[in-house]
Parts: C-alpha cells; structure tokens; sequence
C-alpha cells in the first residue's frame, strides 16, 4: 500500500512562514484552536502530518537525505573546484554562512520542529492519551511517539551539521522569546533520547498501523533510541576543532545496547534472505511489514527524488526508446570500496551500479569514476513515467532498517563486555545473507573467529561490515564522525585509490585494470571479470571498458579527483581533524538580534 496523504496533502495545521521571518517565528498558531484540533483522531493525524511533510522538502529529500554526506571511504561527491553555492561547497567542507543548501536545511529542520512542537503541546494536552476508549488512547500515544521521534531526527541532523543549536521544546505562542541561544549537543541529545524512553511503549509496532513502515512505529523509535544514543555517546568536534567524547561515553553505549535488544526481544524478525529485493521493493512500491525495513519516508507519486538525483542512471528525453525519464547520482562510489568486497559478497553487485540506461534503452558500462548507488532504479518503476520525466520518481527512502538493529546492538555489546557470543550472533546473522550457505563455513564462521579475538579487531570488523551493508544509503559520515574515523578513512581512501592506481598502470595490480562486459539474451548486465586482470575476452561478444586503468592520469599521475576531493577532509583547517561542522546560516544570524554567531571552528 502506497501512502499519499502524509506527504502528498500539507495540513491545515502547516502554516507556511516567510522566508525572511525569523526561523523561530511562526505565525502565531492563536489563529487556530489547538483544542479542537487535538479533540479528535482524524484532526489529530492530520496535525502531525504537518511534521511528515517536511520530508517532501528539498531539505530533505534532495539534500539530507541522499546528497549532503559528502566524501566518506564509500562515497564521493565530486566537486572540482566548482562552486554553486550549494552541495559543491558543502562535499568540499568549505561552505560559508550564506550557502544555500545549509539555509535551506536549517530553515525546514526547524519548521519540522516548530510543528513537532505544535502537535506535542496539543497532544499532550487534549485529555485524549488518557481517554476511557482504549481506540483513542492508543492512537494518541501512537501519534505522540511520531511527533516526538521525528523531531528528534531533525535534531540529530541539526547536531551532526551545526553543533550546538537553539533547543526549542515549546510551542510558539504569541509574545514568546523567540531569541534563543545555542545548547550544547549533547544535552540536545540526551533530552531527546529521554523523550523517546518516555513514549516508545505506548506506541504500536508497524503492523498494527494503517500504514506499516510507512508510518513512524514503535520498531523505528527503539531503532531510533540505540541510534541516538551512540551519537551521544560517540566522538563530536569542538569549537578548538577536537575531536572528543564525554566520560559519560558508556552510559549511552549501555542505552544502544539495552534498546537496540529490546526491539530484538520484542518484535525480532528473520532478515530476508534476498538482499536485493530490500531495495527492488521500493522501487516497485512494495512496503513488507515485519522485515527488513523499519521505517521508509513515505513519497506518493510524483514526490521524492530518489531515482533521479541517487541510484542507476538513466537517460531519457524526447528521443529515448523508454518512458522511464531522466535519473543521475550525484555522488559516486571510490574503486577502492568496490574493491574492498569479497568477490562472493552479494551485496556489491546490489550496491554498486557499474551500468547504466542509454537513450537506447539498453545497458552500458560506466567506469569507474561513476559507480553509482545501485539499490534504486527508475527503469524498475511499475509504470513509465514519461521520457521528459525527472523529479517525482515516489520511491521511498530507508530510515532505518533490521540489519542497522542487529550491528548496533553488536557494537554496543562489544564495546561494553568485547566480543561476547551475543555480540557475535547478531553480527553473524547480517553477515550470512552476504554469502551463499555452502560459502559459510569460510566466510562467516571462520571470519568471525577471526575478527573476534579482541574487542578491537571486532569494532574493526564492525566498521568494515556496515560499509558493506549500507553502502548508498548514506549514513557512513555520521558513523565515521561518531567513530572518530573520518579523517583516517579519507587518508586510507585517497592512499588506497593511488595504489590500485600504480598497480593498474605498472601492470603490478591483480584487479581488473580493464573490465569486459556485455548484456546477455535477456538483457541482464554481465561482467566477466569484476575482481581480478583478464588479458582478453574469451570472445568477441564481450565489450572491454577501462577500470583501475582510469585513476590514473599521464599528466597528474592521478586522477584529479584522488588529488583534490578528499583533501580538505585529510588536511583541513586542522591537519587530521575533519571540519565537519558547518556557519549557521546568515539569515538566522541576522534575525538573531545577537543571541546568535559564529564562533569557533576556525568559520
């Protein structure tokens, strides 16, 4: 069932503010009567719809979403020295106050807020979490639980961009102070996480919802707990641009570990055992309840951007032999994270796209300096939509799913009491869908024997796990910020392409310096050797493109990118320490009236 009405329909209760009012400052909601909004269900839903529809913004689903990340070990967004007071600047790590993507996110994160605000104060106040009908009781709280965990993610985005924020709880009434000054990131978080413990058992798991894991649930809010609360309990920048964590660092970890079990506890669930179909079911509009996937933002049809600024590209137009419309990636892969897969590991054919779409409407070889995020594809929506289409592809994004649970939970435990059989076994569970069963025995039992000596080489292995696992789905820079990773992985990155480079073109390398591939009777795109050197093909059918051959370069050694787009990451204002915080916006300084600036961070 494809959910419209969340994001599709803006709700009465959203009042839309000037852009150049302050961000704290709404129209003043005497204008309507919380009381009689919250008096009802069907009113009431509609309320916190208002919070849902933010996620319809580009704030969030051109940009939080999918775009913002920036350079990581397994994503890489190009900038070249091209600024466009956008993304460009922020993968760059050199945005200023007056970027357009930042205001625009910070403007929408906290207008979510404002009405997440609006839908608790009415929530809370209406009697109804209370009520002698069991059916109204439970609905109320249900929609508390949605408010209060998606304001939350508005917060921990606002944390991982900007530090420390103005934490606003209340909602705006008329006369308020609205010049409020930042708190630290960490009360921001731990008030948030707080709040969640407060209302997750009065929620209702996905499938006792209308709308399954297209509405917040409880499963997503424990999730959503444990993810929390390893970013509070993780490594954050300081205004001295140093990486640190609070000493308090392990109560947190106990807080992942305690509710990341209770979902298992609870509500556990076999991941599927067809990776690729996770992914294939969004792009079909299939939302299965009570397995992989937690929670996935909603987007009806002809909202949503996935599918044309991330996933398979494709190329359409008025000359196009489809009617699936245009779809890039903004961002690519590193050959160096393609490379890192085991070659029997199922999910790099899943992760990395190595084709694309032609006009044509057939399949090409991109190379490697366009790998894209291969879990999505607009050429598999249900039905064309149209050759001049573009934006709008309704397929939905993953917030969070089961297999994050499961490596959560094993790092929290590792992290508290090392590699115990508990941490091990949720781990082993991720691990083998990667791997055909008769590959087990030496790809899983005897790789976790391996990694398990040490709670160490088992963070270790943790790591390079999720890469695998989450790849394209672009969570990696807040787990490498969390991790106290990001620099070290972009040094790692930028040295491991420049080997393969110099093994490829000294003729040293055993990868594929060039790669040969075609399309079979039914279309499928087939690689012949997508690990390891082949000198020529065994027929002329097969078509040769060049791989690790294409990092290097006559002129510069190395491929420009290799050169310039990790290097702010690496060699920052802080040698070693990634800049990843960015100036609040100037609009919100100015409106201000000084309760706010820029201070620290070298800005």
């Amino acid at each position: 069932m494809k959910l419209k009405l969340i994001l599709a329909i803006i709700p009465i209760v959203l009042i839309a503010t000037s852009c150049d009012k302050d961000f704290l400052e709404p129209d003043s909601i005497s204008t309507f009567d919380l009381n009689y909004i919250y008096s009802n269900v069907d009113d009431a839903r509609n309320g916190v719809n208002a919070v849902y529809s933010y996620f319809n913004q580009d704030a969030f689903r051109s940009r939080l979403s999918n775009n913002f990340t920036g350079c990581t070990d397994i994503e890489i967004g190009y900038h070249n020295a091209e600024y466009d007071n956008g993304r460009r600047e922020i993968w760059n790590l050199d945005a200023t106050n007056s970027n357009g993507d930042l205001n625009i996110v910070w403007t929408y994160a906290y207008r979510a807020i404002r009405d997440a605000n609006i839908a608790i104060e009415g929530l809370t106040n209406s009697g109804n979490l209370d009520s002698e009908d069991a059916t109204v009781k439970n609905t109320f709280r249900q929609l508390l639980g949605e408010a209060h965990t998606l304001r939350a993610y508005w917060y921990s985005m606002l944390a991982y961009y900007f530090g420390d924020v103005p934490y606003i709880t209340e909602a705006p009434v008329a006369g308020a102070n609205f010049f409020i000054p930042k708190t630290h990131r960490n009360i921001i978080l731990a008030s948030e996480i707080q709040h969640l413990i407060d209302v997750e058992e009065g929620m209702q798991w996905g499938d006792a919802l209308p709308y399954g894991i297209e509405q917040v649930n409880r499963e997503y809010t424990l999730g959503m707990i444990a993810r929390l609360a390893l970013q509070r309990g993780g490594y954050y920048l300081t205004p001295e641009l140093n990486m640190v964590r609070d000493s308090d660092y392990l109560e947190y970890y106990a807080i992942a570990k305690q509710y990341s079990k209770k979902l298992i506890d609870l509500k556990d669930r076999p991941l599927p055992t067809d990776f690729r179909q996770v992914f294939l079911n969004e792009n079909l509009f299939i939302t299965p309840i009570n397995e992989e996937i937690l929670f996935e933002v909603p987007f009806a049809k002809g909202g949503g951007d996935v599918g044309w600024n991330i996933g398979i590209r494709v190329d359409g137009g008025t000359e196009a032999k489809h009617a699936y419309g245009s779809g890039s990636n903004y961002m690519a892969m590193p050959a160096t994270y393609y490379m890192s897969f085991d070659g029997k590991d199922k999910r790099r054919e899943v992760t990395c796209g190595l084709f694309k779409v032609t006009v044509e409407d057939t399949l090409q070889h991109v190379g490697v300096s366009n790998i894209s995020q291969g879990k999505w594809n607009r050429r598999l929506l249900p039905e064309p939509p149209g050759r001049e289409s573009a934006k709008g592809t309704g397929i939905n994004w993953p917030m969070m799913r089961y297999a994050d649970v499961l490596l959560m939970f094993a790092e929290a435990e590792n992290e508290l009491n090392g590699p115990t059989t508990e941490a091990q076994d949720a781990f082993k569970r991720v691990r083998q869908r990667a791997f055909d069963p008769a590959d087990w025995s030496t790809k899983v039992d005897a790789y976790l024997a391996q990694i398990s000596v040490s709670k160490q080489t088992f963070f270790d292995a943790i790591v390079d796990e999720r890469a695998w696992e989450f790849g394209g789905e672009m969570i990696r820079k807040y787990e490498l910020i969390r991790w106290n990773l990001y620099s070290e992985k972009a040094q790692e990155t930028v040295e491991g392409l420049m080997e393969l480079a110099d093994a490829a073109f000294n003729g040293t390398g055993t990868g594929p310096d060039y790669m040969y591939w075609k399309t079979d009777d039914d279309g499928n795109f087939a690689v012949l050797n997508p690990d390891n050197k082949v000198l020529a093909a065994p027929d002329d059918t097969w078509m040769r493109q060049s791989f690790l051959i294409g990092l290097h370069n006559d002129t510069t050694t190395y491929s420009e990118f290799i050169l310039n787009d990790w290097n702010n990451y690496i060699n920052g204002p802080k040698p070693g320490v990634v800049r990843y915080i960015f100036p609040i916006p100037v609009t919100a300084i100015d409106n201000s009236q000084g309760t706010l600036k820029n201070d620290g961070y070298g800005f």
